[in-house]
């Protein structure tokens, strides 16, 4: 019994559940915890990305395309989904920069995972991955001056935020690769990775619990918008990579890369940036992208 409830209270779906719950219901003790959501996300920047390793890329001739396409598909094609809606429908400048940030936001680690799990290409997945974190050091601030000038975001703070939360936590992971340390890594890699993400879902839950009580209309907004970016977007790239005669195993990743961004980057960016409010779309996206992931586990099933 002991055993079944250790694993439920470190299942990586029940520790976000975990989190969003708490925010609504205690989310008035979040504010005291914002002052950790930088460390919080280094920390997990950090430890996901050890699950990125370019050694396993044996052929560097078919590195350029998939790449590219981990650039295009997480910031060119979401962003041109995502940005129209969010501009038509959010009521407030807020709201719409929240999802600036989204689509400025790496892509979420999970892909490289998943993309085993689900028998998709792993290898494209990790390079396309690496693409686009590389890609979002550049591609972030633009876009976050494109949208939101009116903010009067400095694009070089933008482009140091990047640094320090892309470019030192993948150099610190090659690091904790190090075989004699990585075996001591390995073993709390994936908690660390939850709980840490659990902080910043909390916060953000937490510093805007009153618009779950309040505002019905407003979250189903959201979340439809990010149901249409993920949910459909996904489907409908799906249908036409397949009909291309794209491989299998390469949709399953790129079905990923074009839906799927880091939750706890778009949390972190947006509350410092633009406020709690902004932050709202990022908390929702959490949610929408864990069932997104399990949607493509139970078709995966079918399938197979």
């Amino acid at each position: 019994m002991i055993r079944i409830i250790k694993q439920i209270l470190l299942n990586r779906n029940t520790i976000l559940v975990f989190a969003v719950l708490a925010g609504i219901l205690i989310g008035d003790k979040a504010s005291s915890l914002k002052d950790l959501t930088f460390p919080a996300l280094a920390i997990t920047m950090t430890f996901s990305m050890t699950g990125m390793r370019m050694s396993q890329v044996k052929d560097l001739n078919g590195v350029y395309k998939p790449f590219l396409m981990g650039i295009l598909l997480n910031y060119g094609l979401f962003s041109l989904v995502l940005i129209p809606l969010a501009y038509w429908f959010m009521p407030t400048p807020e709201l719409f920069y929240g999802f600036v940030v989204i689509a400025a936001a790496p892509p979420g680690v999970a892909i490289i995972p998943f993309s085993y799990i689900l028998k998709g290409d792993v290898i494209y997945a990790i390079i396309g991955v690496v693409g686009a974190f590389l890609g979002s050091i550049f591609i972030a601030p633009l876009l976050v001056n494109v949208f939101a000038a009116s903010k009067g975001i400095n694009s070089w703070d933008l482009f140091i935020m990047m640094v320090q939360l892309v470019v030192a936590p993948l150099i610190i992971s090659r690091f904790l690769l190090w075989k004699p340390l990585f075996k001591y890594i390995e073993p709390i890699r994936g908690k660390v990775v939850d709980w840490g993400f659990a902080v910043l879902i909390f916060v953000a839950v937490g510093i805007n619990r009153e618009v779950f009580f309040t505002e019905p209309l407003l979250l189903v907004k959201v979340s439809l918008i990010l149901l249409i970016a993920t949910f459909v977007l996904g489907y409908v790239y799906t249908k036409i990579a397949d009909k291309a005669g794209v491989s299998q195993s390469i949709v399953t990743s790129q079905s990923m890369l074009v839906a799927i961004k880091s939750s706890g980057f778009s949390v972190f960016t947006a509350i410092t940036l633009f406020g709690k409010e902004a932050a709202i779309p990022s908390a929702v996206m959490a949610v929408v992208v864990l069932l997104y992931l399990i949607y493509l586990s139970l078709k995966s099933k079918v399938i197979g």
